[in-house]
């Protein structure tokens, strides 16, 4: 029988649209499965079909609606200011009863802009600009659920739009149209997927052998230390034996220098390396980036939960082949 294992999480770093933290006592199986989940199968809104009234913008309606389904579309749970999961909320359009579509299974966006009636608006020093349709002229009709138009308040104050840029107005020009978010997972498009990015890599195992490094010099510990490219050794300013740095495990990647350098000053080759750097089998640091859609900490919650729901599926169907 294998050995029962109960993995950990535990958090490094979080931010609303950042989280880092260490998955442990698992395997590459397990890990692999959450990251997939992430980037596939954790469930979000966004824009699935574009219906136009008017279009006389540059843009053909199809690359406006392709613009408009990359927007991420953010769900807020009543009481809560986090970027939720809408999987409780909605649902997936296939499954409804409705005809054609209603509030539990889609949002409506409307969005009119005409060049020449807000262009009189505008400050005469704006007036010769053409206009930028953005995010912030979609009008949902469903308070909870509204384009995540920025990821964070700096890349906000950086923008020299109100929000996401969807195509840009001259004299004359007019954009009405009315746009339907549905729920879905990016295994079936990319629109719908919640992460920017969405990777884990192994926890480095770093092995000092006090007892050899006590026979180098501090020139050969120094050289150590130089020939490492992820510095991630250091000289003790008391013993002046060699340690690893504090956050060693952010950034030992590539220690191949590391192994010609000590390998040149072994008296043989059979001997023990001095410095000894490898991956772990049960440990990873998992680095996840959100769209906007979600929160990133609930991004991991929902995909958590999907993975539950696939083991207890699995393990059901397994009861019923026992019968």
């Amino acid at each position: 029988m294998p050995q029962q294992r109960f993995p950990k999480v535990e958090i490094l770093n979080i931010a609303p649209h950042f989280i880092q933290f260490i998955l442990s006592e698992t395997d590459t199986s397990m890990a692999n499965a959450l990251r997939r989940i992430m980037i596939a199968e954790v469930p979000t809104l966004a824009i699935d079909l574009v219906e136009y009234a008017e279009n006389s913008s540059v843009l053909n309606d199809e690359y406006i609606a392709h613009r408009l389904g990359l927007i991420p579309i953010r769900y807020t749970p009543e009481g809560s200011l986090k970027g939720g999961d809408c999987h409780a909320a909605f649902l997936p359009h296939r499954e409804c009863v409705c005809f054609d579509r209603c509030v539990r299974c889609s949002v409506e966006f409307e969005l009119d802009v005409n060049f020449d009636k807000v262009n009189s608006t505008r400050p005469d020093q704006e007036r010769d600009l053409a206009l930028t349709v953005t995010s912030r002229n979609l009008t949902s009709n469903n308070m909870l659920v509204a384009p995540a138009h920025f990821l964070n308040e700096e890349e906000q104050d950086e923008s020299h739009d109100e929000g996401i840029s969807i195509v840009k107005l001259g004299p004359g020009q007019h954009l009405k149209l009315k746009a339907i978010a549905r729920m879905g997972i990016s295994k079936e498009h990319a629109k719908w997927c919640p992460v920017a990015v969405a990777t884990y890599r192994f926890w480095p195992i770093i092995t000092i052998n006090q007892e050899a490094c006590n026979m180098l010099t501090l020139e050969q510990k120094q050289e150590l230390v130089d020939a490492c490219p992820d510095r991630i050794l250091e000289l003790d300013e008391i013993t002046g034996n060699l340690v690893a740095v504090e956050n060693a495990y952010e950034m030992a990647t590539f220690t191949e220098d590391l192994k010609v350098a000590q390998n040149a000053m072994k008296k043989r080759p059979e001997d023990d390396d001095f410095v000894r750097v490898v991956q772990s089998t049960d440990r990873f640091v998992f680095s996840v980036e959100s769209t906007g859609a979600m929160d990133a900490e609930e991004i991991l919650m929902s995909a958590l939960r999907v993975l539950k729901d696939r083991l207890n599926y699995l393990a059901a169907e397994v009861e019923k082949l026992k019968d």
